[in-house]
């Protein structure tokens, strides 16, 4: 089915409003990490559906000032991505975890049962992002050049065959293996949501009530559950959440109180 059958503002719509959901039954405890994996899956099909939401085409095209590549008016691209930067900072990254589709289709592949590493690449990781960021940016502003264009994210999601598709599906591929590959070391606007999302009012926390047994930091996938972390890198994977024995030792919501320790 032709992605651009669909008006994307579809894609965006349902953005905001799974995020707000997610946000609220992750607070009240009503959802596991499980019980997101349709979601994760609803999430992919809109990609290729809709081509929507897909934040970092959308975030380069919106640096080269393409509305055909935006698929709308650069003032309303500008001011939805602009919004989910504010969503993020109150509610962390359940964006970049369960609706960007370049994001939920990793997610799904880091669920294949095989051998994981790059799990303490963390200080690396940033780095190498941080490095990309700033490539990006240049070469858009100052050559007009797309660099993520260059990882076949709209080849793939269009089912166009050619190199550029290859280039993602081993991507995907690789994701089975380094959890999220592109968001990690590649993805600019995942760059923009992560600094926001280390200062959010709401996201997973780890209080007083912790019997530091080590089993979130040990499945945790990127290195992001220790005490002190300021949870940038969290993709709301769940992952902590699920293996935590300890009644009230991991929540997601606001960080404790200093008279309720």
């Amino acid at each position: 089915m032709p992605p651009d059958l669909f008006p994307k503002f579809i894609g965006f719509a349902y953005a905001f409003i799974v995020v707000f959901i997610l946000a609220y039954l992750w607070n009240k405890k009503y959802i596991s990490r499980k019980q997101t994996i349709p979601i994760l899956i609803l999430s992919t099909a809109l990609g290729f559906l809709i081509f929507a939401p897909m934040t970092p085409h959308n975030f380069q095209s919106l640096i080269l000032k393409d509305m055909t590549g935006l698929g709308g008016p650069l003032l309303i691209a500008t001011v939805g991505m602009s919004a989910m930067l504010v969503i993020s900072l109150i509610f962390g990254r359940i964006f970049c975890g369960h609706i960007c589709p370049v994001g939920t289709i990793q997610e799904l592949a880091s669920l294949i049962p095989v051998p994981k590493f790059g799990r303490k690449l963390k200080r690396e990781t940033i780095t190498f992002r941080a490095i990309v960021f700033v490539i990006i940016i240049a070469a858009a502003y100052f050559y007009s050049y797309a660099v993520v264009d260059l990882f076949g994210i709209y080849e793939f999601f269009h089912l166009t065959a050619g190199i550029l598709f290859i280039v993602f599906l081993l991507i995907i591929i690789a994701s089975a293996f380094f959890y999220r590959p592109f968001c990690r070391l590649i993805c600019p606007y995942g760059t923009l949501l992560a600094i926001l999302s280390a200062y959010s009012v709401l996201g997973i926390r780890r209080g007083s009530q912790c019997i530091d047994c080590g089993k979130c930091e040990k499945v945790c996938p990127v290195d992001e559950a220790k005490r002190g972390d300021l949870g940038a890198e969290c993709y709301m994977c769940g992952r902590c959440l699920e293996v935590c024995p300890k009644p009230g030792a991991i929540w997601y919501g606001r960080p404790e109180k200093k008279d309720e320790k």
